[in-house]
């Protein structure tokens, strides 16, 4: 690596879990191989587009409640607290993931987005609550 810029590219695009970065307006602009792979969408059809491509619509008012709030308190409730909820992949099924968050702020603390790093739980979840739902 000949500059830590193309160290923290290469990072964040081989890291496993994905990542993704949305500026304040929600709209995602960086997207690395594991969030293609979990989301199905490549890097070209994710950037640019606003978070609602991997929301469900059930889940999408009290996301943006949340994320408008962050952003205006400069706080997350959730701030690296992994927390389960439901995700969309392109083919339209919904996923169970685990997802952490964190606000992105500038030299001055000014913030300038946000973060979140997600892994998919599907199997985990389903498993356990096949399990639950023999136990009773």
């Amino acid at each position: 690596m000949t500059n830590s810029s193309q160290l923290d590219a290469h990072i964040v695009n081989d890291v496993a879990d994905a990542l993704i970065y949305s500026d304040p307006s929600g709209t995602i602009t960086r997207w690395n191989r594991a969030s293609a792979a979990l989301f199905g969408f490549a890097a070209d059809e994710a950037l640019g587009q606003n978070l609602d491509l991997i929301i469900p619509e059930h889940l999408r008012a009290a996301h943006w409640k949340g994320f408008e709030a962050a952003f205006a308190s400069g706080a997350m409730k959730l701030a690296g607290k992994p927390t389960l909820t439901r995700a969309l992949h392109k083919s339209g099924r919904k996923l169970y993931i685990e997802m952490t968050f964190a606000l992105v702020r500038d030299a001055g603390g000014a913030v300038q987005g946000s973060v979140a790093m997600a892994r998919d739980v599907t199997e985990r979840v389903e498993r356990e609550r096949a399990a639950k739902a023999g136990q009773n």
